[in-house]
């Protein structure tokens, strides 16, 4: 009981901490799968932004897909996520969307206020999910690259394009308060890219994955491409140039989504390592689980068994003693009387004493007088 009790509460102990990580990586999991359906929503709204700016104002056949696999990938996981009301609300939102008249003012901070729920949502995704509170460093830097810096980049670059459209129509006396908002849109965009750019590096640095590096390379420079593109395009000081901002949005939004799906694809196959790491890991308790009874077991048989070999010669030799002293009192070698039988026979048995002559008869005669 000594052995299998510390045993038993060891693997006990380590069973928890395991099913408990097992959970956590799971709910890790589905959040990198909620996150790889918002990808695409964000793009849609920001398809959706600019037609609407262009007085176009039915939804997007894009929108009403994204819309739709947002509302499937919620039914199944926005319980355990804790996303459904934030969801709902959201989609409220959007549904709204192809109602809203007025001028470019008016559509434009209509289609902020759901971008920016829908930022709001990936927030609440990650720390649901717990992703940004990941164990694991690559995992972390990813799903800060995925998670923030990916949907705030595409909003960005989609508020930037079209604040250019904005700037280019507006007249003389509405142009300076536009021309700061849009040169905050692309500041913005700069500072978001390079904390991508870190967050991604950092991942590459410390990633145990021998295909993330590789897969990241191309769509990072393709997305940096799209960010000097934008900057041209914004010509700082001057009017901006609409169709060299029309063409870097297109470079880094197809750049992003290309680059979205790389890291949701590198964070699934660490995720999955992690897994079967863990079932390895519950495995090898129970093994061990198995063998410590195992032992525990032939060690209570041999000590039981050696136990009993044991007790068995020393009631041999008590037996052998008592017959020995049986035989010793009552033996048939004992005389039947005089000093061989009893110590209180008061007649000595001469008579067995052999007669060698003349001196044992004068011995005896000696004696009877």
């Amino acid at each position: 009981m000594l052995v299998v009790l510390p045993t038993a509460a060891l693997f006990l102990r380590v069973l928890d901490e395991t099913s408990e990580q097992k959970n956590e990586t799971n709910l890790a999991k589905q959040g990198v799968e909620y996150l790889g359906a918002l990808g695409g929503l964000v793009t849609s709204l920001a398809e959706s932004q600019s037609s609407a700016l262009q007085n176009v104002h039915a939804e997007p056949a894009s929108l009403t897909a994204a819309v739709a696999r947002v509302q499937g990938v919620d039914e199944r996981l926005g319980e355990d996520l804790g996303t459904t009301q934030r969801w709902s609300g959201l989609k409220e939102k959007i549904g709204r969307l192809p109602g809203v008249t007025g001028d470019s003012a008016t559509i434009y901070e209509a289609h902020v206020e759901v971008s920016d729920l829908a930022l709001e949502l990936y927030a609440e995704v990650r720390d649901s999910s717990l992703l940004n509170r990941d164990p694991d460093s690559d995992i972390w830097y990813l799903q800060e690259a995925v998670a923030v810096n990916m949907p705030e980049a595409v909003t960005h670059v989609s508020r930037m394009g079209d604040m250019a459209n904005r700037v280019a129509a507006a007249k003389t006396r509405q142009k300076p308060p536009l021309q700061i908002e849009f040169g905050y849109e692309v500041l913005a965009v700069q500072d978001v890219a390079a904390e991508l750019t870190d967050n991604l590096q950092e991942a590459a640095n410390v990633t145990t994955s021998a295909t993330l590096s590789g897969n990241l390379v191309n769509n990072l420079d393709r997305f940096r491409r799209g960010i000097e593109a934008a900057n041209r395009g914004a010509n700082f000081g001057g009017p901006p140039n609409v169709s060299a901002m029309v063409t870097a949005q297109s470079t880094l939004t197809t750049a992003l989504t290309a680059l979205s799906g790389v890291v949701l694809q590198e964070m699934n196959s660490l995720l999955e390592e992690r897994t079967d790491s863990l079932n390895y890991r519950q495995i090898e308790a129970w093994i061990l689980l198995g063998v410590a009874v195992a032992l525990i077991a032939v060690a209570t048989f041999w000590t039981r068994t050696r136990g009993r070999q044991s007790r068995e010669p020393a009631a041999d030799s008590g037996d052998s003693s008592r017959e020995v002293s049986v035989q010793g009192d009552s033996g048939p070698s004992s005389p039947a009387g005089g000093y061989g039988g009893s110590p209180y026979d008061p007649v000595p048995n001469y008579g067995d004493v052999p007669n060698y002559g003349g001196s044992a008869r004068q011995e005896r005669s000696g004696a009877l007088r």
